[in-house]
């Protein structure tokens, strides 16, 4: 008897689909990709064609260059040798999928990385119900429970408003967690100029033209240090403590990652306000989702298998940990 799901192969490399010859998220070029997000760790130039929504097309244009790509619609389905496949919200950044197959009456959703929390940058997460799931495990541990989004907004603006004289600089990744920071900003009433570091600029432009509000962004090169006092300024991780840093007034380090949970990460960065905010679905929402699919199969990837399919097998839930390479925590 054919086991559930022996259709597709999971590879160090990505996740073969045989019956459409295809590969979802390869970490290597390949003729046919199928791609939940615009992520580096998921999404990589070089391949021959790829299949992704449009908004994920417009962002690997933006990182890679032009692609050859085939833009699928949430919602749509297409037809790759005898699999349906389909794209359906997976509420990570702006364009991010799940990857739906049915082939022989058997469904597998591949999810990418996902979230169960409302996010202004993008459209929410939809559950499908399926025969197999196939899901991340980031923060598959318990002790990660994200706290509400609004309250670490708020958190940011009265350091802020406290401190009329310094600036809050808030590292975060350039694609997905820059933008929803901005985005959660305006929600909450803080319509003052945004400054941002050189390298959000592209991908700030790009959420823009999708209709993401982001409200006036200004870049900090060639503004006086005082004109920034009193305001938030954006920058990735990698240049909180950087030289660039040294020309913002006295600035309030701050990051925004579900890692900041972990104290000794956010010491380790020498963030002063950290911000536990994640792209990534929590210990309870990872649980929750599993809960609702409620799939015959669960097959684990990148983060703490351990955890998730020991919990899955405590509920007679068949469970597997899948030896992917290549999986990074650029937008946790």
């Amino acid at each position: 008897m054919a086991k559930l799901g022996d259709w597709i192969e999971p590879h160090p490399h990505g996740i073969h689909v045989r019956p459409a010859d295809a590969w979802v998220d390869p970490s290597e070029p390949v003729e046919r990709a199928l791609v939940t997000h615009g992520h580096a760790d998921h999404a990589r130039g070089g391949h021959a064609r790829v299949w992704a929504t449009p908004e994920t097309l417009a962002i690997m244009d933006a990182r890679y260059g032009p692609q050859t790509g085939e833009p699928v619609a949430y919602g749509e389905t297409i037809r790759l040798g005898d699999v349906e496949v389909g794209f359906v919200p997976a509420g990570h950044v702006l364009g991010s999928a799940q990857i739906v197959l049915d082939y022989r009456g058997e469904r597998v959703v591949v999810s990418g990385d996902y979230k169960r929390r409302p996010d202004p940058t993008c459209a929410a997460f939809e559950p499908v119900k399926c025969d197999v799931f196939v899901t991340e495990a980031t923060f598959a541990l318990p002790v990660f429970r994200h706290p509400d989004t609004g309250d670490e907004i708020d958190k940011l603006i009265a350091r802020l408003h406290a401190n009329p004289d310094r600036c809050v600089l808030v590292g975060a990744y350039a694609l997905g967690k820059a933008q929803r920071v901005i985005a959660e900003l305006r929600d909450r009433g803080h319509e003052a100029p945004i400054y941002i570091h050189g390298a959000l600029a592209r991908l700030c432009e790009l959420y823009a033209d999708h209709g993401v509000r982001l409200g006036e962004l200004i870049p900090v090169a060639g503004v006086p240090k005082a004109a920034m006092a009193g305001h938030v300024v954006m920058c990735p991780p990698s240049a909180l403590n950087d030289r660039w840093s040294r020309r913002l007034p006295d600035p309030i380090t701050a990051m925004a990652s579900g890692w900041m949970r972990v104290r000794q990460r956010a010491r380790q960065k020498n963030v002063e306000l950290p911000l536990i905010l994640s792209d990534h679905a929590d210990w309870d929402e990872l649980t929750d989702t599993l809960t609702e699919i409620a799939p015959r199969e669960v097959w684990v990837t990148h983060g703490r298998e351990e955890a998730l399919v020991h919990w899955c097998e405590q509920r007679q839930i068949k469970a597997r940990a899948l030896a992917l390479v290549g999986f990074e925590d650029e937008d946790d």
